[in-house]
């Protein structure tokens, strides 16, 4: 062996356990913050399921089947999806940590039996060597001083690199049962989760057939539906039409306070141009005109969930909310109206520059007309519909006359 191969074999054997080292803790970084985000998606989720099911007891007061429980069960199966979704990819994860550190066990073997062998090939050279004439005729037989120099360093390393070779057994082998014990972890884990996914299909598949017999119950209340749809539709156009009288009554207002003839839409003053242009800004993350709750009704045109052929229409989206639930302005702004239309109890407008946020189905006020309101602030306490055992939000955005779609505006769903 030249001196050059002794200290390569000496960087080499103490290189490659802290390269399996360096690996393993990248590796559970790695791994861990996927875990992390999947923990914490999974958290959201359990609060929705369990905000789900506070919601579909409130809706099963009522003593007969209701559209609003066929709502939250959808919404239920959906979050169930999604935790179902969630779990899975977590025993991925938890299958690639395992397969990773039996990978890396078997690598910190392969590199222990090396050291060992090693070693042992050390001891007994040192066995057949240990005579000291024997290593001074060695020394002695040099060629020159240079040589004489490095084979006298040789011993030097040869001695030192037998005690690292000790201290990297010993720390390959504290790898290799640290990681064994993190297996073991894992395993357990795995076990965990592949049951909860068990448990959380038979509640999937048991919200499923409940959705089943719930839409089978309202098919046969196909006239009731029918009445209830008609119903809303003229309630939801008189509310239409209320908000664009008070709508054209504020252009007007406004363009006689500016001393202008223009038409159609608001003359904005400086500090309402301003307003209307942070409101824009904030498009896709106004916080939500409730605390928490669920969207039962969408915006636009939709097939209707049970009856076929029928069409139903919202002008805004309609949240489905738990009792005295307080609805809260998206933004900060000034009341226009207070108002009380059929079917939608008590209605407030805030305007926002330009843009008007409506709240309905209100059963108290806090504000009156002319007040200031700040984002999130309290505007009344949400309707409680007792027959179906319902609290429902209705509520709807504008630009100027034009209608807008909220959930285009509105944050991430709570």
């Amino acid at each position: 062996m030249s001196d050059h191969q002794g200290k390569f074999t000496i960087w080499k054997c103490g290189f490659l356990p802290f390269l399996l080292v360096l690996m393993t803790a990248n590796f559970r970084l790695t791994g861990q913050d996927k875990r992390t985000l999947l923990e914490n998606d999974k958290k959201k989720i359990e609060s929705e399921i369990q905000y789900n099911n506070q919601l579909l007891e409130e809706t099963k007061k009522s003593q007969q089947v209701t559209m609003n429980q066929l709502v939250v069960l959808k919404k239920q199966i959906n979050s169930r999806e999604k935790l179902i979704n969630n779990l899975n990819e977590e025993i991925i994860t938890v299958n690639e940590q395992i397969n990773n550190n039996n990978k890396l066990i078997a690598e910190l073997n392969t590199d222990l039996e090396k050291l060992k062998k090693e070693y042992a090939a050390m001891i007994y050279y040192a066995r057949k060597n240990r005579n000291n004439y024997d290593r001074l005729m060695f020394i002695f037989s040099s060629e020159d001083f240079n040589q004489a120099y490095r084979r006298i360093k040789y011993f030097q390393q040869y001695s030192a690199f037998r005690k690292t070779q000790v201290g990297l057994i010993e720390q390959t082998q504290d790898s290799i049962a640290k990681m064994t014990e993190a297996l073991d972890q894992y395993k357990s884990e795995r076990i965990g989760l592949l049951r909860n996914v068990e448990s959380e299909r038979a509640n999937l598949y048991a919200e499923k057939d409940e959705q089943n017999s719930t839409i089978a119950q309202l098919n046969k209340k196909e006239k009731e539906l029918l009445a209830t749809i008609r119903d809303k539709e003229r309630a939801a156009n008189k509310l239409q039409k209320e908000i664009e009288k008070i709508i054209a009554e504020e252009i007007n207002l406004a363009s006689k306070k500016s001393g202008t003839t223009k038409k159609g839409s608001f003359n904005l003053t400086p500090e309402e141009l301003q307003l209307s242009s942070d409101f824009q800004s904030n498009k896709g993350i106004l916080p939500w005109p409730l605390e928490r709750g669920i969207i039962s009704g969408t915006f636009g045109e939709h097939p209707h969930p049970v009856l076929k052929n029928v069409m139903t229409k919202n002008n805004g989206v309609d949240i489905l909310t738990d009792e005295n639930s307080k609805a809260r302005a998206v933004f900060s702004g000034e009341v226009t109206r207070v108002m009380s239309v059929p079917n939608y109890n008590y209605v407030i407008m805030v305007r926002h520059g330009e843009f008007l946020s409506v709240y309905s189905n209100l059963s108290q006020v806090y504000v009156q007309k002319g007040d200031k309101v700040k984002t999130k602030q309290e505007l009344g306490c949400v309707h409680t519909e007792a027959k179906e055992a319902k609290t429902e939000l209705h509520f709807e955005l504008w630009q100027g006359k034009t209608l807008l779609n909220p959930s285009l505006w509105l944050a991430g769903e709570k």
